[in-house]
């Protein structure tokens, strides 16, 4: 006779809540968390130096919940660990970019070989998108509460369409990963306590895209979902990140061109962006799970309706940014 109720793997979500917040409160009561310390710069968004260690409980709290589940999901969390320990190092310490991508690079190269990926055409298609969301997670970690909700929400998506497919060992995995951010955005919200930095965001952004293959492998949803429900981030991160590339610049160098970081400086905030990015992370999941259901050419055509809306967004942030930079004689 089982003690509890249902397996314990149904605790997972709920464990990686817990002990996440538990390590946050310990970790910043103690003071423990400033052993990396983000200090504000000409491209910062934030005034006092802020810990950037969040990441670490973030990560352990999901680590907790998915080790209650089944073995197979445990390679993706351990390139995730590698690539955290990476990341942490260069929290600390610093790292070149040339080494953080040859991390980046050997994560998403050593997934692609453990998942089956057949054929070298499908290889060399899933290794640079897996290195990009790796990296575009990173980029957008730039205001209070925002990569956190990302993953709340896109995880939380992922969980929901894994569920409603019968796949509950991956849906779980997901909801853990949502709980943990839940627990970080305690501590996260506008004013942040405590940043996830790259150990956090790193991770973050390769299992965003893990995870949306081994859904697509599964049979769970098409490719263009993992697109859908972290469009936020990949939207905003690749126009942005493009546009610099075009004007000759090193996309890899901190700056405050993002249009979520455009408007924090038009005077929304952090709290408004926030919660305006999690009503657009929220529309895109509800989006993803509802469109799943519907005929291609619907589906089509609501792809095209996202997009669209895209553009007007970022063409009014641009807009009255421009207006806004002509005034000020920028």
């Amino acid at each position: 006779m089982m003690f509890f109720p249902f397996p314990l793997a149904y605790f997972a979500p709920l464990l990686s809540f817990t002990l996440a917040l538990l390590l946050l409160t310990v970790m910043l009561r103690g003071g423990w968390a400033g052993f990396a310390l983000d200090h504000p710069n000409q491209r910062s968004l934030h005034a006092a130096p802020v810990p950037r260690t969040g990441g670490l409980a973030l990560m352990a709290g999901a680590a907790s919940g998915w080790l209650l589940l089944p073995s197979w999901l445990w390679p993706a969390l351990a390139i995730a660990g590698m690539l955290l320990a990476i990341s942490l190092w260069d929290d600390v310490r610093g790292l070149p970019v040339k080494w953080r991508l040859l991390a980046h690079v050997a994560g998403a190269a050593g997934f692609v070989h453990l998942t089956g990926f057949a054929g070298w055409a499908g290889a060399l298609l899933a290794i640079p998108a897996i290195i990009w969301m790796t990296n575009l997670y990173n980029f957008m970690d730039g205001s209070d509460g925002l990569a956190g909700g990302m993953a709340l929400f896109g995880f939380g998506s992922y969980g929901t369409l894994a569920w409603l497919g019968g796949d509950t060992t991956l849906a779980l995995a997901c909801f853990a990963i949502s709980g943990a951010a839940g627990a970080f955005l305690v501590f996260n919200f506008h004013p942040a306590r405590i940043f996830m930095g790259d150990a956090g965001s790193i991770p973050l952004g390769f299992l965003a895209a893990a995870l949306g293959i081994i859904g697509w492998q599964r049979g769970l949803w098409p490719l263009w979902v993992p697109l859908l429900a972290f469009s936020p981030f990949i939207v905003d991160a690749s126009v942005t990140l493009t546009k610099r590339l075009l004007r000759g610049e090193k996309i890899w160098q901190a700056h405050r061109e993002h249009y979520y970081q455009r408007l924090v400086q038009m005077g929304w905030g952090h709290r408004r962006t926030a919660l305006a990015e999690y009503a657009l992370m929220a529309a895109a999941g509800a989006s993803a799970i509802w469109a799943i259901r519907q005929d291609g050419r619907t589906q089509v055509a609501f792809g095209i309706g996202w997009g669209l809306a895209y553009l007007l967004a970022m063409w009014r942030v641009d807009n009255k940014w421009g207006r806004m930079q002509g005034q000020s004689g920028c």
